[in-house]
């Protein structure tokens, strides 16, 4: 029960919910193209990523130096 209402608090702040559509209509993600689109600061943009990251709703790749953070693969529809 608690794990579903984490899940529905990470959605409730607009950050993360703008960070989370973005990367459903275009795909991963790095914290530099969504600090671009959403014209705020990096750790910023990072500390809401950890918080998707945690509730399970996102999943990063590291690439060379970049993460790239895209939709957990097993959420449910």
């Amino acid at each position: 029960m608690w794990i579903r209402l984490f899940f529905f608090k990470c959605l409730a702040d607009q950050t993360r919910l703008d960070i989370l559509m973005l990367i459903v209509k275009q795909g991963e993600r790095c914290v530099c193209d969504l600090t671009a689109s959403l014209d705020l600061s990096q750790p910023k943009i990072s500390r809401h990523l950890a918080l998707l990251r945690t509730s399970g709703v996102l999943q990063d790749c590291r690439q060379g130096q970049w993460i790239y953070y895209s939709l957990q693969a097993d959420l449910p529809q």
